[in-house]
Order: C-alpha cells, then structure tokens, then sequence
C-alpha cells in the first residue's frame, strides 16, 4: 500500500511542478513585459526629463566602458597615437610631399563621410538615418543629369565633388554611358557600402556574446528572435515567413546565404546578423560576405537604378507626364521646369552660387532632410535613455533575487 501510495503521489507531484513551473514561467514573461513597456514610455515626448536625465547617464557609463576598452588595449591605442603624430608631423611640415599630403587628406575626408553615412543608415537595427535617400542617391542623381547635360564627367577639381561645374569644352552627349557615370561615382558608393556593412556589426556582436555566455539576454530584438523560432512551424504572416526564410538560408547555405541576403536590398538584414551571432558563424564569414554584398553587388545594383531613373530623356518624359495630370498638371509642372532649368545653368556657370529664383523644391528638401535628422538624433537620444532604465531594471530584479 505504501508503495502504491507513494506511486500515485509522484504524477501528482510533477503535475504540481509543472504548474509551479508554468505559473513562474508566467510571473516571469509578465515582469518583462511590464518592463519593457516602462521603457518604451520613456520618450522625449512623453517624459522629457526624465529621458534626458537617462540619456546623460547612459552616456557616462558608456564613456567609462569605452575608457576602461581603450586602457585594457593600450598598446595599440599608443602605436594608433603615434601614427597620429607622424602624420601630423608631416602634413604640418612644409615640402615637395605638401602636395601628395592634401590630395590624401582630401580622398580620405570624402571616404570617411562616405563611410560615416553609411553607418548611420544601417546602425540600430534598421532605426537609422536613411542617408542613401537624403544624399548618396541625390549624388548619384546629379551627377547623371549634370553628364548628360555637360557631355562628359571630366568635372574640374576643385570644385567638384562640392560643385559640379562643366568642364570647358566639353563632350558630345551620345559619348555619355551607364559604365561612364556609374564609375564616377563609385568610390563614393563603395564607401557608403561599406559603412553599412560595418553598421550591422552590433547585431552580429550582441547574439553573439549571448549564445556565449549560454545567457537570455533581456532585449527585445533577441526576444523577438527567439520567439520567431518557436512559432514559426505554426505562423502564418509574409514577415515571420520571410524572417524564417532568411534565417535557413543563413544558416543553411552560410557563406553565399548572408552574401544573397545582403545583396538585395533587405530591410530584415538584421535578422542575419542575429543569426549569424546567434550560431557563432565565424566573423569574417559574415562580415566578408555581408562587405561584398552591400559594398560591391547591392550598390552597383542601386547605382544602376538611380542612374537610369536620372537619365535626362527619361526625366524629361517625367515632367512632360506631370503637365498632362488634369487642372493641377501645369501648375506642378512649372517648379519642376524651372529647377531643371536652374540646374542647367548652374552646371555651365563657373561660379559657386545658388541660381536666383529658388523654388519651393529645394526648400521642402532642405526641410525634410532636417526632421529626419532630428527624428534620428531623438531616437538615439530615447534609445540610450531606454539602455540605461533597462541596467536599472536588471539591478533591481539582481537585488530582489539576492534578498
């Protein structure tokens, strides 16, 4: 009997734990949610202040970690400063190598706001400036429709690549080709390649020191990772099937699967770069693959379209399409004329001067470029503040758990 007893009592028992278990597991998942909506409160527009008083903090721990990085390498922060003073020494030292010195500090001050662009446009995990859009692309367009115009890409420097200027001369307009433009312009995309490349590294290092360290990290990317995993036998949504499709090809296919992700243009590239840390993929396995694909095949690719959009006939024909719309055609075809038209005479003046009479085009431009810049500088501002109510929140769950 006792034995009986002590067999019908342990199914009871586990079913205890398992509800013990399940009644845990959701305390636990209803604590995270309530976090993670206390911190997604915290926005400039709701609570000012206090985001602001979270932003400053955050960045004081930033700067000690980074402090704290830099002093456990100091041998190499020592031998980056003193490459640092040879430079300086010679681009301050008067010679025949003044020459070599400034067209080296000008090619490396244009590949560096190439490259910085782009990392503001793919960091944060797709929350970035979008700068192809506010300026590689708008480049890229000009100097299609200023070779069309000009009859060659022989642009003088200086000015260019501040100002486009015809050059003297000359060129005849059929001589103009696709291959022509398009490597007038590729170091530049090339550099803007790479930035995002470098962009999506965060991603890959977040997961990756995760799987590593065999932790659940509290992050709603991961998270939202992890749960796409678990559910996506049973989804049924475009967007969880296609995460899933990027994910088994990536960790399928390796290689060649993160350089097909990354060489099209993909918005769920981030998911790549979780998967790729999340399975330990090698780095230069991703980061190789992802610099080809983004730098050399989705630019040239991106490069092409924009080219051909630009293309003069083509643009003409576009302009002639909006005086046909009924009533409101020719009044919005006459800004278009006219800003063509000031382009035009721009290209062949050998001035730096805006052409007279600026029409609302470049001002609703110039407009939007700065609210999206402002919207980018408040999402880093909300995102820091966000970090640091999240260290603040795994002290305090540290503490209870101690007590």
């Amino acid at each position: 009997m006792a034995a009986n007893g002590a067999s019908c009592d342990q199914p009871q028992k586990r079913v205890r734990d398992k509800q013990n278990g399940s009644s845990t597991d959701l305390s636990v998942r209803e604590r995270r949610q309530k976090d993670k909506e206390d911190r997604l409160s915290l926005v400039l527009w709701r609570r000012p202040v206090t985001t602001l008083h979270y932003f400053l903090l955050e960045t004081l721990v930033k700067l000690k970690e980074w402090t704290i990085k830099l002093w456990q390498r100091r041998s190499t922060v020592l031998l980056f400063l003193v490459l640092c003073s040879f430079f300086s020494l010679a681009y301050s030292t008067e010679g025949s190598h003044q020459k070599y010195v400034q067209y080296l500090e000008k090619r490396f001050l244009w590949c560096a706001y190439w490259v910085g662009l782009g990392i503001l446009s793919s960091v944060g995990l797709g929350t970035g400036l979008h700068t192809f859009l506010l300026y590689l692309g708008p480049h890229i367009a000009s100097v299609t429709l200023a070779a069309y115009e000009c009859g060659s890409t022989d642009f003088p420097e200086p000015p260019y690549p501040d100002h486009i200027v015809c050059p003297q001369g000359g060129g005849l307009e059929g001589s103009i080709s696709l291959w022509s433009i398009m490597s007038k312009v590729r170091l530049e995309a090339c550099m803007w390649g790479a930035g995002t490349a470098i962009g999506e590294l965060p991603p890959y290092f977040m997961a990756r020191a995760a799987s590593q360290s065999g932790a659940d990290p509290d992050d709603e990317d991961y998270e939202e990772f992890e749960e796409m995993l678990e559910q996506a036998q049973t989804a049924q949504g475009f967007v969880t099937r296609a995460k899933l499709g990027v994910q088994n090809m990536v960790q399928r296919v390796g290689f060649f699967g993160i350089l097909a992700c990354a060489s099209i243009p993909n918005p769920l590239f981030d998911l790549a770069g979780i998967t790729c840390g999340h399975f330990l993929v090698p780095f230069w396995t991703f980061f190789g693959a992802t610099l080809i694909g983004k730098a050399i095949i989705k630019m040239h690719i991106q490069k092409l379209f924009v080219i051909i959009t630009f293309s003069k006939h083509i643009v003409e024909q576009m302009v002639s399409l909006i005086g046909s719309v009924p009533r409101v055609g020719p009044d919005l075809q006459k800004p278009f004329s006219q800003y063509l038209e000031a382009q035009r005479n721009k290209l062949h003046s050998a001035g730096e001067g805006t052409p007279t009479g600026e029409n609302w085009l470049s001002w609703v431009f110039e407009k939007v470029v700065l609210v999206m810049v402002c919207y980018f500088v408040c999402s880093i501002a909300n995102s820091m503040a966000q970090s640091y109510a999240k260290r603040l929140q795994q002290r305090r769950h540290s503490e209870e758990k101690t007590k």
